[in-house]
């Protein structure tokens, strides 16, 4: 008798295949493809094209110029438009892509945000997102800080990422994007979005690359770029990024990605000179780190992307106090550990606010308002933080 695989056993075979990323032949007249991805837009600036962005749809990379000087006389395509009154270039999804969003680009010089902001009324603060777009815009609508088209919807209120956008998931353009959009809009509502830059967003910037997903192995592929190129400082997003804070202070409340260690106080940094340098040094090569003291402590472990120290068993309340008293603060708000909800250690002198988005289940958000806290629960509702 002559044995045939059965029709459960070749349907394993062409799973195990796939998830490997190749193909296999069914039979003469049937090919089983990998699964089609859609990604981008990468934006890069060129001095003479102006912007040119790059989607990959279905597999396939689709590419768009824009011309400023063109855009100006009138001769639009279907792709690209430009509202006038705010220079802004908006690159319209491919029609193959319609997974992914139209991206609006603004033109003119990102500036820094100031890292210090008193009587904001509301606060709404979460952290290491870390590709997972579909929790992460599901949050938001679910308490409504954006809408059902994903649009800013918390007025004057300060939304606080606290790091950690890079890296294990598989939609992390998705929501550099939406980021990106959200804090135009904020800024125009009269509030304020501060995305903070977390390790994992320092570890990409300097081309440490162990966590990315497989994903974004096609982007580096046909555009012929590691992953860290493509968010050099001749892209939009990239350049974004490198305006940005490492630590913010909102009223009485310190938010940086990982924590402060005593360290910090030999040091005798204030929060604008160490944004500062971490601005300027995030893409410095090691040897040149290693040459500063106070680079090889913002950069390691012991800075306030990489500490967890908050977290350790005999962490001392002495330690926190003389902390706080040093920011003139009452509280820190991290991420970078992750906890099954947001959570309040010392009578909620730290809350820890990754909440495990990166699981791709379910998380939650830490309001502040009037200095009362809150927990923002998946489904919309709210507990207090006791």
């Amino acid at each position: 008798m002559n044995y045939k695989p059965s029709f459960n056993l070749l349907n394993a075979l062409i799973i195990i295949l796939l998830m490997a990323g190749g193909q296999l032949i069914a039979s003469e007249n049937t090919t089983v493809q990998a699964s089609q991805i859609d990604d981008g837009p990468y934006i890069f600036e060129h001095s003479i094209k102006g912007n040119q962005a790059h989607w990959i749809c279905k597999n396939q990379l689709v590419t768009q110029n824009s011309n400023l000087k063109e855009i100006d006389k009138g001769r639009l395509t279907n792709e690209i438009s430009i509202n006038k009154s705010t220079t802004d270039i908006t690159f319209e999804k491919p029609a193959l892509c319609q997974s992914l969003s139209t991206s609006t680009v603004t033109t003119s010089v990102i500036s820094v945000s100031k890292d210090e902001y008193q009587n904001v009324e509301n606060i709404v603060a979460l952290s290491d997102i870390h590709g997972r777009f579909d929790v992460f815009k599901k949050l938001l609508k679910n308490h409504k800080i954006i809408d059902e088209y994903s649009n800013w919807q918390f007025g004057t209120g300060h939304m606080v990422i606290t790091g950690d956008v890079f890296d294990r998931g598989e939609q992390v353009n998705e929501v550099l994007w939406l980021l990106y959009k959200l804090e135009k809009q904020a800024l125009l509502a009269g509030g304020r979005l501060h995305l903070l830059m977390g390790n994992h967003e320092q570890m990409v910037l300097r081309g440490d690359l162990r966590y990315v997903h497989d994903k974004y192995n096609l982007a580096e592929k046909l555009l012929n770029r590691s992953y860290d190129q493509l968010y050099n400082q001749q892209t939009v997003i990239g350049q974004w990024l490198r305006s940005k804070n490492t630590i913010v202070k909102l009223n009485n409340t310190l938010f940086l990605h990982g924590g402060i260690s005593t360290d910090w106080l030999e040091h005798k940094l204030n929060i604008t000179k160490a944004n500062q340098l971490l601005r300027a040094h995030i893409d410095d090569d090691n040897d040149e780190i290693k040459k500063n003291d106070v680079l090889q402590f913002l950069l390691r472990s012991n800075g306030p992307t990489w500490y967890r120290g908050f977290f350790n068993n005999d962490y001392s309340e002495k330690s926190l106090s003389q902390l706080l008293k040093y920011f003139g603060v009452s509280r820190f708000v991290v991420g970078h550990t992750t906890q099954t909800q947001v959570l309040g250690l010392f009578d909620n002198k730290i809350v820890a606010v990754d909440s495990g988005i990166k699981n791709g289940e379910s998380g939650e958000l830490l309001f502040i308002e009037n200095n009362n806290l809150t927990r923002g629960l998946f489904n919309g509702k709210r507990q207090v933080l006791h």
